[in-house]
């Protein structure tokens, strides 16, 4: 109804609002600097010269105010994101953004494209080796380009072409990012609703929706706050969603050893001999594996990068590759391949069957899990923004840090506001669809830069250097998943690449053709990123 829809809206635009009074209120009470002085910095001058890369401490004078003995300017000249992730807080990153919801609900699309569940194993087993010669890749670009931003760094730096990696943040900052943290955050809604509508097959819509707006916006303020605690709320809600599998899996080997073993008898039969379902079968795994690249996404924040890193990538993905097979085997052990294609949602089943009173676990261990997934998404993909205005691909604003907490405080709650939107669309999920093929077209294109840099920069420092065979074994798997979504799903993928082209335009428009804006525009620009900073009390970071 409109009067609901009103209420909610009214909801959500406070509670961003809120968000972002607090998150300026609380940066401006540690840091007593006034408007006038923030603003003293010609903006269209600095930017262009970290641009061009002749910042110096002088530039980033701030009226050369004092305070506490020092200049201002000093410390506004070293603002920088500080090295704050531990190796233990890689992993967190990690093993919380690819676990999410989808291995407690539905690891169903394996076992039914394979049609066995000898298949469906091996199956999993192999996306996950497939994921670890990704992540082993990325450990060598991450230790060799120890800049932070993914795949928009990686394009950039090793192709050295703008307009590609202008088109890789594009994708993130306005369809993937912000598409991915609203699904997460619905299930989240979801979940930590559904005690209280037992009658119905799931929470009111409206209510779902401000709910997920509610755990987006408190984790932006989290982030926006201070990093450490932001790193520390990631490794919570690890431990929980392992702790919660770990249950799982307990159960699970002791349903094994009392003798339950029935459904792992012929085990391969009705196995799929169909080269098309296999690759979809391996499709559908590799989704569930998505988010092993976070962690290259905030290398520059990543304490002794070159020996955590590689650590942090390995270990991440042995444990989720375990525990991804451990729990599905532990789910056989309470359906049969039918009953489990049949339910809405394995893990409640599962709980429901075999955990009697403490079946509440699962619901609540869902919720927690999607809880770490959007506080993971918002730490790391906001720093893909903020290199891409560093270098100047992107509104220069999406570049400024706090002065205080030392966090990219106007890229996340931008990101932020993007989620507030998105969350009223109903068919969100055909975004992430439409863009499948474009991920593993980024990825592929990463990997497939590094191969290319062995070659021009065959001297360029690797504290990692992989045997060249992974690196062009993946690039070669990345093609094929990227021809298989173009054969499987031609419509989605047109519809996708129509998307990613907008932004040709936008890059001439906005980026190349920048210094030939009417002089209204630019100064329109110069006040609307000093009204940013104001808001924010941030400046850029200094620039070597």
């Amino acid at each position: 109804t409109q009067s609901t829809w009103g209420v909610l809206l009214i909801g959500i635009l406070c509670t961003s609002v809120l968000t972002s009074v607090l998150q300026s209120y609380i940066c401006q009470s540690v840091i007593p600097i006034t408007y006038p002085s923030i603003c003293a910095v010609n903006i269209t001058d600095f930017h262009h010269q970290i641009i061009m890369g002749k910042t110096n401490d002088s530039t980033a004078m701030i009226n050369g105010e004092k305070r506490n003995g020092s200049a201002v300017g000093e410390s506004a000249g070293n603002v920088v994101l500080k090295k704050r992730l531990s190796l233990f807080s890689g992993i967190a990153l990690i093993v919380g953004n690819v676990v999410g919801s989808g291995i407690f609900i539905s690891p169903k699309g394996v076992l039914r494209e394979s049609g066995s569940i000898g298949l469906s194993l091996i199956i999993w087993l192999f996306s996950g080796i497939f994921s670890m010669l990704g992540i082993i890749c990325y450990a060598e670009l991450g230790t060799s380009i120890v800049k932070s931003g993914g795949e928009y760094t990686y394009i950039k730096e090793t192709f050295g072409y703008e307009l590609p990696a202008f088109l890789a943040s594009f994708v993130y900052l306005i369809i993937l990012t912000p598409t991915a943290i609203v699904i997460i955050s619905l299930t989240f809604a979801t979940y930590i609703l559904q005690p209280f509508f037992t009658d119905c097959d799931e929470p009111p819509r409206e209510l779902r929706i401000l709910f997920a707006t509610l755990c987006f916006t408190i984790l932006t303020f989290i982030n926006g706050a201070s990093i450490k605690f932001a790193t520390r709320v990631q490794a919570i809600f690890m431990v929980a969603k392992l702790s919660a599998l770990t249950i799982i899996i307990v159960t699970g080997i002791v349903e094994i050893c009392k003798g339950n073993t029935v459904n792992f008898q012929n085990s391969f039969e009705g196995s799929t001999t169909s080269a098309g379902a296999i690759a979809l079968a391996c499709y559908s795994g590799l989704f569930a594996y998505e988010g092993w690249n976070s962690l290259n996404f905030v290398v520059e924040e990543m304490d002794n990068q070159r020996r955590n890193l590689p650590i942090a990538n390995v270990v991440s993905m042995i444990i989720v590759t375990l525990v991804y097979l451990l729990t599905i085997v532990a789910y056989f052990t309470a359906m049969t391949k039918v009953e489990m294609l049949a339910s809405p949602a394995v893990a409640i089943t599962f709980a429901d069957r075999l955990l009697g009173v403490m079946n509440w676990v699962i619901p609540v261990s869902v919720a927690l899990s999607c809880f770490g997934a959007v506080n993971g998404c918002i730490f790391a993909y906001a720093r893909c923004f903020f290199v891409a205005a560093r270098d100047g691909n992107l509104p220069p604003f999406f570049g400024f840090i706090n002065v205080k907490r030392y966090t990219p405080l106007p890229a996340l709650i931008f990101n932020m506001l993007l989620c507030c939107v998105m969350v009223m669309f109903t068919n969100i999920e055909d975004l992430i669809n439409y863009f499948s093929f474009a991920v593993w077209l980024m990825i592929g294109a990463s990997v497939a830069g590094m191969i290319f840099l062995r070659f021009r920069d065959p001297d360029l420092p690797r504290p990692i250097r992989i045997p060249l065979a992974i690196p062009v074994i993946f690039v070669l798997l990345c093609t094929f998943l990227v021809v298989l979504s173009l054969y499987e799903a031609p419509q989605d993928c047109g519809i996708g690449a129509a998307l990613v082209l907008m932004g040709v335009p936008v890059y001439f428009i906005c980026v190349y053709w920048r210094d030939k804006w009417p002089a209204f525009l630019g100064d329109v620009n110069d006040w609307f990123t000093r009204f940013i900073q104001k808001l924010t009390v941030s400046v850029p970071q200094k620039t070597d």
